[in-house]
């Protein structure tokens, strides 16, 4: 089979092609860059054109572009997308009914969500890894003279969320009635993990939308389904609960313990942390989640049940991964045994205190999520599983 890889910058690109390429596919790749809507008639006729000179057999991206699925449709060529962004408004797009589609979401719950709403063409597709290039990765000489050279017991890579879409703090002027009911609910939901209710209580009241859309508009597109709720809930209300929780969380954690943080606000800083700033992710990553005892994953609100890229790459490198609770780990993974979760503050610093003081123990269940990862959850079990929808 042929397959037209739609490249950008986003993660596991090569991971992918890689795995394609491993099952006996010819995989030839196009740069696309997500600049034209499908209302575009001579952008979507264009992509025809250049998919016909391709003369492939199928298309696949990671995310779902409406012009890709229009321009497929067209010619009656099948479209395989996997989408690891979340929240992702795009997937609400009428488009993503076309029967040439086959778009695979990380997050159970969403995917559940399209197929309750008679939307045949969304499935569930974890994340993964590429255990043989991460395997790889014994050279740390490199990675030792860097600047992301770590000693602290806790590690964290990821957004603290204050660097940019920080749409929260661009609301001003709020009633004192939303503002206390906003921040009341954000505190109710940073308490609970598994169940996420910020946007059903939104749509039970419009009057807070009302308030917030004065100072920061928000409009659903018009070619698709997501509701005004859906906008506020998931890009401002989820996004700001994630970046209060991650400084608190990582705040406690590195006073007590120490942490190496690896994120793009350079000048964030706190006792007990050292700051290294954004990290290369397919370089320099692996060494960091290899050398760390204890890896974080704390994520990201919007991610109802799905296991983040983050947790895949940490067991696949050989990582001990310690993670807020997300329901669908449990589907492949054994608690204890594989990974280990935490349950609120004070369970995330018991379990960080329990672990880094029995190393063995730890140690294993490092071993054992590697194996399963490797026995079950790489790119070339996605890619197999994605391409014998066609």
């Amino acid at each position: 089979m042929k397959i037209l890889f739609l490249t950008w910058k986003s993660f596991g690109n090569d991971d992918m092609i890689s795995a394609f390429q491993s099952l006996g596919h010819t995989v030839v790749t196009k740069e696309y860059t997500d600049k034209d809507e499908p209302d575009n008639e001579d952008a979507v006729n264009q992509f025809a054109l250049e998919l016909k000179s391709a003369d492939v057999d199928c298309v696949f991206s990671f995310n779902f572009f409406p012009l890709v699925a229009l321009g497929c449709k067209n010619l009656g060529m099948p479209y395989l997308c996997w989408i690891y962004d979340s929240p992702y408004v795009r997937l609400y797009n009428y488009s993503v009914a076309y029967p040439t589609n086959h778009v695979f979401v990380f997050d159970s719950s969403i995917a559940t969500e399209f197929q309750q709403g008679g939307i045949n063409t969304v499935h569930y597709l974890p994340m993964a890894a590429n255990t043989d290039r991460l395997s790889a990765m014994t050279d740390f000489s490199l990675y030792e003279k860097s600047e992301y050279r770590n000693d602290k017991p806790v590690a964290f890579i990821g957004s603290l969320y204050t660097e940019k879409h920080t749409f929260y703090q661009r609301i001003s002027g709020l009633n004192d009635y939303t503002k206390g009911y906003l921040e009341g609910l954000m505190a109710a939901q940073k308490q609970i993990y598994g169940y996420n209710f910020i946007q059903s209580t939104l749509k039970e009241h419009p009057e807070l939308i009302q308030d917030m859309q004065r100072s920061l508009p928000m409009n659903p597109s018009g070619d698709g389904v997501e509701s005004i709720e859906y906008l506020f809930a998931q890009y401002v209300i989820n996004r700001q609960i994630t970046a209060i929780e991650r400084k608190e969380l990582l705040e406690v954690v590195s006073g007590r313990f120490g942490l190496d943080l690896y994120t793009p606000d350079k000048e964030f800083g706190m006792d007990g942390c050292v700051n290294h700033g954004p990290i290369d992710y397919y370089d320099f990553a692996p060494y960091v989640f290899k050398r760390s005892p204890i890896n974080l994953n704390i994520s990201l609100r919007s991610i109802f049940a799905g296991i983040p890229l983050r947790g895949f790459d940490i067991m696949g490198a050989g990582g001990f991964l310690l993670t807020n609770y997300q329901s669908d780990f449990l589907n492949f993974f054994v608690p204890g045994e594989d990974f280990d979760y935490f349950e609120s503050r004070d369970d995330l610093l018991d379990k960080i205190d329990y672990y880094l003081k029995h190393d063995e123990e730890r140690q294993q269940i490092a071993i054992n999520g590697f194996n399963k990862i490797s026995q079950n959850h790489t790119y070339k079990h996605r890619a197999e599983e994605m391409l014998s929808y066609l």
